[in-house]
């Protein structure tokens, strides 16, 4: 059975094998509670930076676990860094797109204002709504095993989007704006041999507005289509994300 993994919010920086650790909130009573862990199983602990502690549980108590660490590891950052920047969408769409992204492995999620987006983050429903992002990778980096939380961005009007798109392809990287009707396929593209960051740019339902994808790519985005058929804002991210995950090497 896999090593279950729980994310803690002390830094681990510093550790070494025979630490005495303490698992408590929410993840030690999720741990001793409802996964009812015994002492002698053995539990990851993340920082969300890279670090792991392989531990041992020594003894449970209410809602808390008494860990000794066995080993820590480090897993280093990727090289090439893969961002989706998700249109905001209705139906919590964009939340699934979210979701799915951070088990397949996105270092960042950037939300986007976009044109045709029905969803309008503004105030204490955009923050709220941010927050949401905040939990939803939380949620699926813990279930997927990540030693590493994506980043979550503030939400960017399609101006920021463009002026973000100039200074990743100035910098060296990749910039991909998905359009069905572009005559460019995505497996078929030819990626840059130096790149360290790809940006993935997913619209709403509905796509990229036309005056959008021509600003973008006058930015230096490449507008690319993912195969014959139409994908929802929700999969379209997901499936960008896994073809671009076996052509750099990720998922060698």
């Amino acid at each position: 059975m896999t090593t279950p993994l729980y994310l803690v919010g002390t830094p681990l920086a510093g550790l070494a094998a025979g630490a005495e650790l303490v698992l408590g909130g929410d993840e030690g009573r999720h741990a001793a509670t409802v996964r009812r862990t015994r002492p002698g199983e053995r539990v990851d602990l993340a920082d969300g930076t890279g670090r792991v502690a392989r531990c041992v549980v020594r003894a449970v108590g209410a809602g808390v676990l008494e860990l000794e660490a066995e080993a820590i590891d480090e897993v280093p950052a990727p090289a090439v860094r893969l961002v989706l920047v998700q249109a905001l969408a209705k139906g919590g769409r964009d939340e699934l797109a979210v979701e799915t992204a951070t088990e397949l492995g996105v270092d960042e999620v950037v939300p986007w204002q976009a044109e045709r987006s029905v969803v309008v983050w503004t105030g204490d429903r955009g923050r709220r709504a941010h927050g949401k992002w905040l939990a939803t990778v939380r949620a699926a980096a813990k279930q997927s095993r990540r030693a590493r939380l994506p980043d979550v961005a503030e939400a960017l009007t399609t101006a920021e989007l463009a002026r973000r798109v100039r200074e990743c392809t100035v910098a060296g990287g990749l910039v991909l704006a998905l359009d069905g009707d572009a005559p460019t396929t995505l497996a078929g593209l030819r990626l840059p041999a130096r790149a360290t960051e790809v940006l993935v740019v997913v619209g709403p339902e509905g796509g990229i507005a036309p005056s959008e994808l021509a600003g973008l790519i006058a930015a230096g985005a490449v507008a690319v289509r993912l195969g014959p058929h139409v994908m929802r804002t929700s999969s379209a991210g997901a499936a960008a994300l896994a073809v671009l995950s076996v052509r750099i090497g990720r998922w060698g």
